[in-house]
């Protein structure tokens, strides 16, 4: 009699303590509906694994792929090119057609952004909708991975790719901060020289390499995206830069080099120029490892 009870409180603290880790957004079972997280449209309770998904938010298709969700994924916006093999549409997350979207019959849409009230129209229709907005910071952009695990049903494999990030980009740090310090760099987003400063998501991935960003002196306004000039880059002579606008605007280290002036910066002397693909620039999931590895071999070849 005393064993069949303390077998069952022990049950029922186990039932008690996964019903409060899913209340409060914190790890569940593997499959273990429903489940309640928090986003950036509040909380949302997801009340079975859900077999139609469609990713407005190339962000969270990287994920969704990355985790294994591959299969529950009927559509993606077209903005998301990565992986290739994603189910890629003519829907826009910028510009969303509610009528479209609600076509592919989705138990589930996320988005990252939420323009004309997107969410409240899905909402509307009985769709269940996460809104995971762009991360702030790397822990940010973990949580979020994290997040679509549980909402999915892939909390483990979620976590195999935060661990595997989080070694990863441990290791690159590591070595990339041995050698020279003080190195400058400056984050090209468009060719009319815009940039990113340290108090952006990408910006600090150049803080953790220890590097100095030459836009943090230049944000006047405290926007993050300060549009710099000509005569400003050329003085502070950057040790490196990075080109985000390859993609969409074809810049390369021959066109920086033959802008006038910039002979005399350093980062062109040398060649050290990076150019990173637009989208693993702009975007905080799995493929943020990327970025580090680009950089860490521009800082290489830059010692050597």
């Amino acid at each position: 009699m005393l064993r069949s009870f303390v077998t069952l409180a022990g049950s029922a603290l186990v039932a008690l303590a996964v019903a409060v880790a899913v209340a409060s957004g914190g790890p569940s079972a593997a499959g273990s509906f429903p489940v309640t997280v928090v986003a950036s449209n509040g909380k949302v309770t997801v009340s079975k694994r859900p077999t139609r998904i469609v990713s407005l938010s190339p962000t969270a298709t990287e994920t969704l792929f990355a985790i294994g969700a591959a299969p529950q994924v009927v559509a993606v916006d077209d903005q998301s090119d990565f992986p290739k093999s994603a189910p890629k549409t003519s829907l826009s997350g910028f510009t969303p057609n509610v009528e479209a979207i609600a076509g592919y019959r989705p138990d589930l849409v996320v988005i990252a952004y939420d323009p004309k009230g997107l969410s409240g129209a899905l909402q509307r229709l009985g769709i269940t909708v996460l809104h995971q907005d762009g991360a702030k910071s790397f822990k940010g952009a973990y949580q979020q991975i994290r997040q679509l695990g549980m909402v999915t049903g892939r909390d483990a494999a979620a976590a195999k790719v935060v661990s595997g990030m989080k070694a990863k980009i441990a290791a690159i740090v590591k070595k990339a901060r041995t050698g020279r310090a003080g190195l400058t760099v400056y984050h090209e987003l468009t060719p009319d020289l815009y940039s990113a400063t340290s108090k952006t998501f990408v910006g600090q991935v150049y803080t953790a390499l220890g590097l100095k960003n030459i836009a943090d002196a230049a944000d006047s306004v405290g926007t993050g995206y300060p549009q710099l000039s000509a005569e400003y880059i050329v003085s502070t002579s950057p040790d490196v830069i990075v080109l985000a606008d390859t993609v969409c605007c074809g810049e390369k280290a021959s066109s920086v080099a033959a802008r006038p002036g910039w002979d005399r910066v350093s980062a062109v002397r040398t060649g050290s120029i990076v150019r990173i693909d637009d989208s693993i620039a702009s975007r905080w999931g799995p493929r943020l490892v990327n970025f580090f590895r680009a950089m860490s071999s521009a800082l290489t070849r830059l010692r050597q």
